[in-house]
């Protein structure tokens, strides 16, 4: 992939406030993050840091009546919040789709998996309702679901969970849409149906040409199938890079304290590295550095200025006042 690609989405300064009894939780806290067209672009990061927040942000899943949006988010140069209800929803699931992380709340499960197939293709006047059923049966041979024609006819409750996570993912493609946001897409399977379901995207994505979005917790998953990863805490993208550089030469404390978390073949017989304390909670000011708390690094300084991006390369920044050394990254 060239490295001059256009970006088929940049993200410019969003954040997203989640207005709650509670008050304001700043989920995401002002961004930037782009994805080209044609790669596969990872992003990674422990639970409750704004990863999902920031896919349901471009897909504008959210209440917006109970979210505070800004920042754009631009897609074929028109800025995502400025588009009418209808003009989104014509967007949602034929130029832009997502895989959600549990493929069984994903489907409706009184209805058969080929008509939910079925409703898309009609929903966007892609085909007529014969051909409609005609394209499901091809979709769920495509994402290697055999024999198709007579899973078209069974019931969510009928699959298994690999099977169901297939589905979904023949659901996502069905409009042959130009990103495609998967959310978690391994993370209620066993190791051996993952691996399987990345593969499988994998191998979609070079057959169409799609730009995928990622969201994992799992810096393995990064390695496999991504081009480029941004590494997300506490609603901030701290370090973002191509994947040879941020797996190579991580700049952020926490890039190398995920990686370290990854269980290793060499480190067989030893205890699992663990980040030690939780994410800070949204609701509150954060001051300083948001992961100073948790970084064995962290000084006075860390915990009392925010620290500014900073470039390692052309394509290779990171957010942190220490910067890691050679040595210090493994």
């Amino acid at each position: 992939m060239p490295d001059n690609a256009d970006h088929l989405v940049s993200i410019q300064g969003l954040s997203v406030n989640l207005m709650s009894s509670r008050g304001a939780v700043r989920a995401v806290r002002s961004i930037d993050l782009s994805v080209k067209m044609g790669e596969i672009h990872g992003l990674v990061g422990e639970s409750g840091c704004g990863k999902s927040m920031t896919a349901k942000a471009i897909m504008r899943l959210h209440n917006e009546k109970a979210m505070l949006y800004s920042g754009r988010i631009m897609y074929n140069d028109q800025n995502i919040f400025d588009l009418k209800q209808r003009e989104m929803q014509a967007l949602r699931g034929k130029e832009i789709s997502m895989i959600f992380q549990d493929p069984m709340t994903a489907l409706n499960p009184i209805r058969s998996v080929g008509s939910q197939i079925e409703e898309i293709l009609l929903l966007h006047r892609i085909c007529g309702k014969a051909e409609a059923k005609e394209r499901a049966v091809k979709l769920l041979e495509d994402v290697g679901i055999h024999p198709a024609a007579e899973r078209c006819r069974q019931y969510p409750f009928e699959m298994s969970g690999g099977m169901l996570q297939r589905v979904v993912i023949a659901m996502a493609i069905a409009c042959k849409p130009k990103l495609l946001i998967a959310d978690e897409p391994t993370t209620a399977l066993d190791v051996t149906v993952q691996e399987q379901i990345l593969q499988l995207l994998l191998k979609l994505q070079q057959k169409r040409n799609m730009s995928v979005l990622i969201i994992t917790h799992n810096f393995g998953v990064v390695a496999e199938i991504c081009h480029r990863v941004s590494v997300m805490y506490a609603g901030n993208i701290v370090e973002s890079g191509e994947v040879h550089e941020i797996f190579h030469h991580p700049r952020h404390p926490y890039t190398r304290d995920l990686m370290q978390s990854i269980p290793q073949p060499k480190s067989r017989g030893k205890k699992l590295v663990t980040i030690q304390g939780t994410p800070p909670d949204l609701k509150f000011k954060i001051t300083g550095c948001p992961y100073a708390p948790r970084c064995s690094m962290a000084d006075d300084l860390c915990r009392q200025s925010a620290p500014v991006s900073r470039q390692e390369s052309a394509t290779h920044s990171f957010s942190c006042h220490k910067t890691l050394e050679r040595g210090q990254e493994a």
